[in-house]
């Protein structure tokens, strides 16, 4: 019997290693490609280590330019400091693979704001690849014949109820929403780039049980200026599985991005083209005709592929 349960074993662990290298990499060959990740501090587990060696894995044949890590990069109570151990075992001595010493392009997620915000963005002056200038920038980036704009959004203060928690969410009553969305509407107003994305933590539609006014906010608040400029891609967190969804009167594809740890269960929603309880992480692939959004879940196997084209 334990010869039996062995060979299992080793017929299991031969297949996943099969599963993880049936991913057609010549899809990203020619391409500007680049890691979306979010939800990740576990401290190794919860899939966390294993997708993070995926993430390497993949690195050595995709060769992702950066990491938009769109929050919740440490989970629970956030960070005190830019020295809290958390910065070790949730993020550094994780995502150690050579190929992931990129930059790494964050926001802040509505974990990160349970603690030291202003950690969060001190940390670029730590590490070589954190790259935080602001509590939401962007950046254009020349792209296989194409340009591309990102946009990082700063989610939490955007919805009420974490400035309404002030004792659970101390920073996000501080932030003046609109002076952001301003800032928001007046950098899109001025884009001329041939892709367009903004990142944001939260979604704007998506199925998930938390609180609908989380939804209803970012509806009210973000989704007019998104759809005025006929933004291709929203990516978010949050929800911790992949969806994608598409909406009446909107050009924008929203996409939610999986967990890289900890994945929850999803429900098709009015609108879902794809829903995934799956862990995982996502490849972006841009070039002068296409924008493509790759879904990955934690066997390096493509799940299902947003496609935009010019």
């Amino acid at each position: 019997m334990k010869m039996k349960k062995a060979f299992l074993l080793f017929v299991f662990l031969i297949s996943g290693a099969a599963m993880a290298q049936t991913t057609d990499y010549s899809v990203f060959a020619g391409k500007f490609n680049f890691y979306v990740a979010n939800d990740l501090g576990r401290n190794g587990y919860y899939d966390q280590k294993p997708i993070a060696e995926l993430m390497g894995e993949m690195a050595e044949e995709v060769s992702p330019e950066f990491v938009l890590a769109t929050g919740d990069v440490h989970h629970f109570g956030g960070v005190r400091s830019v020295d809290d151990p958390l910065w070790m075992t949730n993020y550094e001595l994780i995502y150690s693979h050579p190929e992931l010493m990129i930059d790494w392009f964050p926001l802040l997620g509505n974990h990160e704001y349970r603690g030291n915000t202003q950690a969060v963005l001190d940390y670029t002056r730590v590490s070589r690849r954190w790259c935080m200038p602001a509590r939401y920038y962007t950046k254009v980036f020349d792209a296989e014949g194409a340009t591309l704009r990102v946009v990082w959004v700063d989610t939490a203060p955007l919805i009420d109820r974490y400035r309404e928690e002030s004792d659970t969410y101390p920073d996000a009553c501080k932030q003046d929403y609109r002076q952001q969305l301003a800032w928001v509407d007046s950098v899109l107003t001025v884009a001329k780039e041939d892709w367009i994305i903004v990142a944001g933590h939260h979604p704007v539609y998506a199925e998930t049980p938390k609180t609908e006014s989380e939804r209803a906010d970012m509806q009210s608040r973000l989704d007019p200026i998104l759809r005025k400029h006929k933004v291709d891609m929203y990516i978010n967190g949050h929800i911790h599985n992949f969806q994608h969804v598409r909406v009446p009167g909107s050009d924008t594809d929203y996409i939610t991005n999986s967990a890289g740890a900890l994945s929850r269960s999803v429900n098709s929603i009015e609108g879902t083209q794809f829903c995934s309880p799956e862990p995982g992480f996502s490849i972006v692939s841009v070039d002068g005709s296409t924008l493509e959004l790759r879904m990955i879940d934690k066997h390096g196997n493509i799940l299902y592929t947003v496609t935009r084209v010019k």
